[in-house]
């Protein structure tokens, strides 16, 4: 499967901490991520990463992506004392047209990948 991960800068060491605690399942699946977002990831688990661009250039880079279908599942920790932007809102909406499962806290992204590990998520699969 490929897992696309994003997280606003107040939220990398979580994603940091959600990715070691899961790093037995992630490493079983392909792993995209907005650049910063991933070399945190990648320092703290040593997980391969795809690296995307910066910032919002990574995020657009990622909705073309998730619109194309290419990703089964994202992970966005987001700052909820942020104001949402066109490029949060384009994500949410191409997933929610290709059915592809999204959290945005770290409650919902256990859940995830929770049941990715029970290969709840393997109906995607079907759609390639």
């Amino acid at each position: 499967m490929n897992i696309a991960f994003i997280a606003h800068d107040n939220k990398k060491e979580l994603m940091a901490s959600f990715c070691i605690a899961y790093k037995y399942i992630l490493q079983e699946h392909h792993l995209i991520a907005t650049r910063s977002t991933g070399m945190v990831i990648n320092k703290a688990t040593g997980l391969n990463i795809n690296l995307l661009a910066y910032g919002s250039l990574g995020a657009q880079q990622l909705g073309a992506r998730i619109a194309c279908d290419e990703i089964d599942l994202l992970i966005y920790f987001r700052d909820a004392n942020t104001e949402s932007d066109t490029d949060t809102f384009l994500l949410f909406k191409h997933c929610d047209a290709n059915n592809i499962p999204y959290a945005t806290n770290i409650a919902t992204a256990e859940v995830l990948i929770k049941g990715l590990e029970r290969e709840d998520l393997a109906w995607r699969e079907l759609l390639r």
